[in-house]
Order: structure tokens, then C-alpha cells, then sequence
């Protein structure tokens, strides 16, 4: 699996999982326990994550919707 994308921002996050769901990417959110026990302050960021052959064409539908992916 490799990490597609990291942040703090939930609606991000949820958008993001959307947009790939509806590409028939699988996908996997972690950290989300993390970012729940510090209190929904943005400290920790969480992690989506996809397969690697899902990986380039993860993130050419998040980019093409304005989300920044890691490389």
C-alpha cells in the first residue's frame, strides 16, 4: 500500500474517500484513532492509503479535483 495522501482536515479527507470510492478505488484511512484521542485539535494528521497499482490513478482523480497528493 502507499499513503496518498496526509492531512488534518476531515471534510478533506471525507471528500477525498468519496471521490475514490466513486472511481471504484479501494482505499484506507489511518491514524483515525490517533486524530480522535487528541481531541479533534488537528495534531495528528490521518493517512489514506491505496494499493500501489491503484496509486497513479488515485492521484490524478484527487489532483483533477483540486486535492494536493504526496508523491
Amino acid at each position: 500500500m502507499k499513503e496518498l495522501l496526509r492531512t488534518t482536515n476531515p471534510a478533506e479527507m471525507a471528500f477525498a474517500k468519496a471521490l475514490l470510492q466513486g472511481e471504484g478505488i479501494d482505499c484506507f484511512e489511518m491514524d483515525v484513532n490517533m486524530s480522535v484521542l487528541e481531541g479533534g485539535i488537528g495534531l495528528f494528521p490521518r493517512r489514506l492509503m491505496v494499493r500501489d497499482a491503484d496509486h497513479f490513478l488515485a492521484s490524478r482523480a484527487l489532483q483533477d479535483n483540486g486535492i494536493e497528493t504526496r508523491a
